[in-house]
């Protein structure tokens, strides 16, 4: 995972997932019917018994785990704190709960992982580097629940669903390689930012989570993903649908240029993240 480590704090406002959903265009009931049939085709195919999905008390897991809740499906949900801020384990926490009352078939389980972040650390040498070190011990984060998520999914016989959507996964690559990018399939990856909101007010996801400031969580503290990426995931479809629409930096000016620009290099020195990984091909005179 790389960010850019911009001291732009913008303040979000409770009416963010609002004006979100509103911009989204999809049609919320179909769209809803069509990835869980999908899921349960996908499960149903790979003679799975479900799924299992990391809480982390914000809108893009409560939405999946509803999604995958839906398919009738064991659906695990795995609380994973490593030194989490109360908040967003409150969140989580209340999402399940309403998730576990709607649907039978939901279960919960949670492996608190800070003393296991605590032993890695002391079993590895420090860096005098502080922010190479801060950025490395995050993304250890996601991959410790990575592994976690697998172990459950191993012993439970299931697939782990991913929660990026397609601004994340695909447009500026804001999530961890092998973290929480390790699935085994992704149900909202195609989905907007907005279109992700407009299905959580559609699945009456907890409203504490659809007010909530999108933040990964990874560090320990209340920064949003607004003030890593120095642009609001608004701005950021904005970006990615011009950049699809072939426009240049020059074609936009002030704030316009300077969220396109954030896009653009964060989209191309996080390609390594969206592309296959590179194979050395051996020349067929060589064997």
């Amino acid at each position: 995972m790389i960010f850019l480590h911009l001291q732009i704090y913008i303040s979000v406002s409770k009416n963010f997932h609002k004006k979100m959903a509103k911009k989204s265009k999809i049609k919320v009931g179909e769209t809803n019917t069509h990835i869980v049939t999908w899921l349960r085709n996908y499960a149903t195919s790979a003679k799975v018994n479900g799924f299992v999905i990391g809480i982390s008390g914000g809108v893009d897991s409560a939405v999946t785990s509803t999604l995958c809740a839906q398919t009738g499906l064991t659906t695990l949900c795995v609380e994973m704190p490593i030194h989490q801020d109360i908040t967003q384990v409150s969140r989580g926490r209340e999402h399940i709960e309403q998730l576990k009352k709607r649907f039978p078939n939901v279960q919960h389980a949670e492996a608190d992982l800070t003393q296991t972040f605590e032993i890695f650390k002391k079993a590895i040498p420090s860096s005098k580097e502080e922010a190479k070190l801060n950025l490395s011990l995050a993304n250890t984060r996601a991959r410790l629940r990575m592994t976690t998520l697998y172990y459950f999914a191993g012993i439970h016989g299931l697939l782990v669903a991913g929660t990026g959507n397609k601004v994340e996964d695909f447009g500026v690559g804001f999530y961890t390689k092998y973290g929480d990018g390790g699935v085994d399939l992704s149900p909202i990856a195609d989905l907007m930012k907005s279109d992700v909101y407009a299905l959580g007010q559609y699945l009456n996801i907890p409203m504490s989570i659809q007010e909530a400031a999108p933040t990964d969580g990874l560090f320990g503290d209340s920064r949003t993903d607004e003030d890593q990426l120095g642009a609001s995931y608004d701005e950021l479809e904005w970006a990615m649908l011009e950049a699809e629409d072939n426009k240049k930096s020059e074609d936009f000016g002030g704030r316009q240029r300077e969220v396109f620009e954030i896009y653009t290099k964060l989209n191309r020195i996080n390609q390594h993240k969206m592309n296959p990984i590179p194979v050395c091909i051996i020349p067929i005179n060589f064997k």
